[in-house]
């Protein structure tokens, strides 16, 4: 009998294994393991997600959808401020069954964001927001004190629920939250409105965000705890909130396209791309890929190829992230050799599955 690497990860959020124990325990697989380590087969995929253990996780999900939903129109005889609590009241519940008791992963993320989507906007009903149904950020900028206190409701309502359930997104969700309070203030002190300064904020917001990740991330260096699940989802959250504006704020002022910003557009997708390898995250790529689409179409157009450049453009496009995929770790290894060794080490660094080496002396 093997043990995988899902029970050694497991073993050490429960404090079976301490995070030293857990590498000493593969270190003593690597050593065991046969010397025919060059016909070994890649490592599985260090950035890992919990997102579905099963397919029943995509049943029950389904059922959420349609039960939820429902309950929406059932509800919306309260106004909406009562039909989203009453959402939000029921998320929490189901929460107590399928997060607390059953543990499923997909579940228990849709159950979190539908509870704090559903506080945010019921809270601006609740303080008169004009808006229609589901308001957002930008939206509700005109309105920076009912903005301010929506965040600040669903932030208490983040807090609440991973108190409870310790779901690792909910932190990613309050973070979310803290950016909505701090657009709503700068909305109500900026003289000028909130127009000239939205993309500034939510660049600094964004970066926050991800120091916020950086520090979770150099916490669990190997990957082995919740905290690495915390750090991927706060990645996930600040990547457009830093790419959005830097594209939309400085490159394209006036938010359209132009064949002169393809070139500036595309070294920013080149530095995302350094530090996405720097810290094992494929959150800042994904958010800039339409932005890179953009570019390249630019610059086939100027090539003389207009009348084809949308193909041609979603090729070099998919052809970039297909050569990014198959040379990811040897791109790492090279970018974190050039780095001193001690802020190299720091860096997130997971070991080789001991599920893949026991599938391969088997």
């Amino acid at each position: 009998m093997t043990i995988s690497d899902a029970t050694v990860r497991i073993a050490t959020e429960r404090g079976i294994l301490s995070p030293e124990q857990a590498e000493r325990l593969r270190a003593l697989e690597a050593e065991l393991a046969p010397s025919t380590a060059a016909a070994l087969p890649p490592p599985e995929d260090d950035e890992r997600l919990r997102l579905v253990t099963g397919f029943g996780d995509i049943f029950v999900t389904i059922g959420l959808a349609l039960f939820l939903g429902a309950l929406g129109y059932f509800s919306a005889a309260l106004g909406p401020a009562g039909m989203w609590a009453a959402i939000a009241a029921a998320s929490w519940l189901l929460a107590e069954f399928f997060t607390r008791v059953q543990r499923m992963a997909l579940p228990s993320i849709v159950l979190l964001v539908v509870f704090c989507a559903s506080v945010f906007v019921a809270a601006s009903a609740a303080l008169g927001s004009t808006v229609p149904l589901f308001p957002s950020v930008l939206s509700l900028s005109e309105q920076p004190v009912t903005l301010a206190l929506a965040g600040l409701a669903t932030l208490a309502a983040a807090t609440l629920h991973y108190w409870r359930f310790r779901v690792p997104i909910t932190i990613a969700a309050g973070a979310a939250a803290l950016v909505a309070i701090v657009v709503g203030l700068v909305a109500a002190v900026a003289p000028g409105g909130i127009e000239a300064a939205i993309n500034p904020v939510l660049m600094l917001c964004g970066l926050g965000v991800f120091a916020l990740a950086m520090r979770f991330d150099i916490s669990d260096p190997q990957r082995l705890t919740r905290r690495t699940d915390i750090a991927f989802w706060l990645h996930l959250l600040a990547a457009p909130l830093i790419v959005h504006p830097l594209i939309h704020g400085f490159i394209w002022p006036d938010g359209t396209p132009g064949e002169a910003s393809a070139l500036p557009v595309l070294a920013v997708f080149a530095m995302l791309g350094v530090v996405a390898v720097l810290i094992d995250r494929r959150a800042l790529l994904v958010s800039g890929l339409a932005y890179a689409g953009f570019a390249f179409a630019s610059l086939i157009e100027v090539s003389g190829f207009a009348d084809s450049s949308t193909p041609l453009s979603l090729l070099v496009l998919g052809a970039l992230i297909l050569l990014l995929s198959a040379l990811w770790h040897p791109l790492r290894r090279g970018v974190l050799a050039l780095l001193p060794t001690r802020l190299a080490q720091r860096l997130p660094h997971p070991p080789v599955s001991l599920s893949t080496r026991n599938a391969s002396s088997s």
